[in-house]
C-alpha cells in the first residue's frame, strides 16, 4: 500500500466529496418537495393529475439514473436545451428521488385513520387545515424509516454522476486509476470517502427512527 500516494491525493478526494455532498443535498431537497406534492395530489385523488403522477412514478422508478442523466446531458442539447453537469446531476437525482419520496409519503398518508379526519371536520377545520395540521405531520412521522432509507439510497446513486463529466468521487477514482494504476489505494480512498459521508447519516437515521418509534408516532 502506497501511503504517500494516499496522502498526496486525499485533498482531491475531499474536494470531490464536497461536490458530491452538495449535489446530493440539493437533489434530495428537491426530491422531498416533489415527493410531498405528488403524495398530496394522490391523497386528494385529483383524477387527471393523479394519473400523470402515476406515469411519472413508473417512468422514474423503472429507468436507471444513468439513462436519465444521459437524456439530460446528451439528449436535451439536440432540442436546443443545454444544462451544466451540475444542473443535470441535481435534476436527475430530484427526478429519481421524487418518485421514491412520493411512495414513502403516500404510505404515510394512507396510515392516517379516517376518524381523525372526521374529528377535524367536526370541530370546523377545513380540508386544507386537516391536511396541514393532522395528515401531513402524521404522514411524515410514519414515513421516517422509508425516508431515511431513500436519502442513503440517493446519496449512493450519485456515484453515476461521473458519466456526465462531474468531478465527483467516482470520477476522481477512475481518473487516478487510469493515470497511476494505483487501484488498491484509489479504491480504499473511495470507500473511506463514502463511509465518511454515509455512516453519520446512517447512524443519525437510526437514532431518528428510534426516537420516533419511542415517541409513539405511527402506532
Amino acid at each position: 500500500m502506497d501511503w504517500s500516494f494516499i496522502e498526496k491525493f486525499t485533498p482531491m478526494y475531499i474536494t470531490a466529496a464536497e461536490l458530491t455532498l452538495k449535489l446530493a443535498i440539493l437533489g434530495i431537497f428537491f426530491s422531498i418537495i416533489i415527493g410531498l406534492i405528488c403524495s398530496i395530489i394522490q391523497y386528494l385523488k385529483i383524477p387527471v393529475l393523479r394519473r400523470l403522477i402515476s406515469c411519472y412514478i413508473e417512468l422514474s422508478r423503472n429507468t436507471p439514473l444513468l439513462v436519465q442523466l444521459f437524456f439530460l446531458y446528451f439528449g436535451l442539447p439536440r432540442l436546443g436545451i443545454r444544462l451544466s453537469s451540475e444542473a443535470c446531476g441535481i435534476i436527475g437525482l430530484a427526478f429519481l428521488g421524487g418518485s421514491y419520496m412520493a411512495e414513502a409519503f403516500r404510505s404515510g398518508f394512507q396510515s392516517v385513520e379516517k376518524n381523525q379526519i372526521e374529528s377535524g371536520l367536526s370541530i370546523g377545520l377545513s380540508h386544507v387545515q386537516i391536511i396541514r395540521y393532522i395528515t401531513i405531520p402524521q404522514a411524515i412521522s410514519v414515513s421516517v424509516p422509508a425516508f431515511c432509507a431513500n436519502v442513503i439510497f440517493l446519496i449512493k446513486e450519485t456515484s453515476v454522476f461521473s458519466a456526465v463529466a462531474l468531478a465527483d468521487l467516482m470520477y476522481i477514482a477512475k481518473d487516478l486509476i487510469g493515470l497511476y494504476y494505483k487501484t488498491d489505494e484509489t479504491l480504499l480512498m473511495l470507500i473511506v470517502a463514502y463511509l465518511v459521508i454515509l455512516l453519520p447519516i446512517s447512524i443519525a437515521s437510526s437514532l431518528l427512527e428510534r426516537r420516533v418509534r419511542h415517541a409513539g408516532f405511527g402506532d
